[in-house]
């Protein structure tokens, strides 16, 4: 199995994840036996890892550095800022996340969007960064997949809770 090389992007973050980034690279959590390892141009990597919304400062730098990665390339965006904006989604300074980005490179750049994971948390611990990277290179499957319920499909259970609901608000008033 090949080595994941990657290149660290901060693209405005706070630091925090930029923290649990390191501490994953410390011989405590110890990710160069998964053969991960970090590396210092966009240009030996394999994958980039985001961390922080993207600003309109970093936009221009982000977008050199993504294309500068050969393909195939994969991405990890670490932390509710990198996967959705975080909270600071709506600001003028902010362009969003990673999907905010990838809307860009798509219109603008005609670029195609790689593989990625999506690592959420404020910030997000090493174990999880961890997790993320591991389902990136195939090692672990994700443990839970995606579910979307629509007001059709709630379960009769539910269904019979919520009118039992009613009735007591309603025996209340």
């Amino acid at each position: 199995m090949k080595s994941l090389w990657i290149f660290h992007l901060n693209s405005g973050s706070c630091n925090a994840c930029d923290i649990e980034v390191l501490n994953v690279l410390t011989p405590y959590h110890d990710v160069e036996r998964l053969g991960i390892k970090l590396v210092a141009s966009p240009r030996h990597a394999d994958a980039i890892v985001f961390t922080g919304p993207i600003t309109r400062e970093a936009l221009p730098k982000a977008v050199r550095a993504f294309t500068a990665v050969p393909e195939p390339k994969a991405v990890v965006a670490i932390g509710s800022c990198a996967c959705g904006g975080g909270i600071w989604y709506d600001s003028y300074a902010i362009i969003g996340g990673i999907e905010a980005f990838y809307k860009i490179l798509r219109e603008k750049y005609k670029v195609k969007i790689p593989p990625t994971v999506y690592v959420p948390g404020c910030p997000p611990k090493p174990e999880a960064i961890i997790y993320g990277i591991a389902v990136l290179r195939g090692i672990l499957r994700q443990k839970q997949r995606r579910t979307y319920f629509t007001e059709e499909e709630v379960p009769e259970l539910t269904k019979d809770l919520i009118i039992n609901i009613e009735k007591y608000m309603e025996s209340k008033s």
